[in-house]
């Protein structure tokens, strides 16, 4: 006969063989993304090569934002605030997807993308719903910090009975989130601030 410290054993394990079958499984913690920079395992030097953006790694995947923007040639003042998702079509191009809500109602973007890594140049063709639609072009630069620039100027498009350009410079300041500072001109005027907007990735 088993003795009574023998049972109460045997049926301690088997509750706690119970309990750990219905606790949920511990999930991974998300991976993060790493900068573009490899890991030198020493200081940069002048002669350091800085590696080509790679457009997939970082920008693949669904950004959040918000915008700040002063009443302008494009609406009026107010918060804008939405997400972009970023989409590979092959090749060297892309597209991005943003759905926002700004001071003037809710609207939608879409930028066709082509980047040419190994020329360090990159074209975007803008369409948002609102009413317009504009070509930019950029050249790529980066140090050995790891930040990347990207300085867009679109050629003149009309809306609502003005001239307008647009200028956008893309600093890409960590792994997970990037920021974009506009200037707008119209009708030949000098281009005045339009607000800095920042993208946050969302990791999974």
């Amino acid at each position: 006969m088993r003795s009574a410290l023998g049972v109460l054993l045997s049926l301690g394990m088997l509750f706690a063989a119970v309990v750990a079958a219905q606790q949920p499984p511990v999930s991974a913690a998300p991976q993060l993304p790493k900068g573009q920079m490899p890991e030198l395992g020493r200081p940069t030097q002048g002669t350091d090569q800085v590696p080509l953006l790679n457009f997939d790694e970082y920008f693949i995947g669904k950004w959040t934002f918000e915008w700040d923007v002063p009443e302008g040639a494009l609406g009026p003042a107010g918060r804008i605030a939405g997400t972009t998702t970023y989409k590979a079509l092959g090749g060297a191009f892309y597209e991005a997807e943003t759905a926002a809500t700004g001071p003037a109602g809710a609207f939608k973007v879409k930028d066709l993308i082509a980047y040419q890594k190994d020329n360090k140049t990159i074209a975007r063709q803008v369409s948002d719903s609102r009413g317009f639609a504009y070509l930019q072009l950029a050249v790529v630069g980066g140090d050995l910090g790891g930040l990347y620039n990207m300085y867009f100027e679109s050629q003149p498009f009309t809306f609502k009975g003005k001239t307008i350009r647009i200028r956008d410079r893309m600093m890409l300041t960590s792994p997970v989130a990037f920021k974009v500072a506009t200037t707008v001109s119209a009708d030949g005027g000098p281009f005045v601030n339009y607000g800095n907007r920042w993208w946050q990735k969302e990791i999974k």
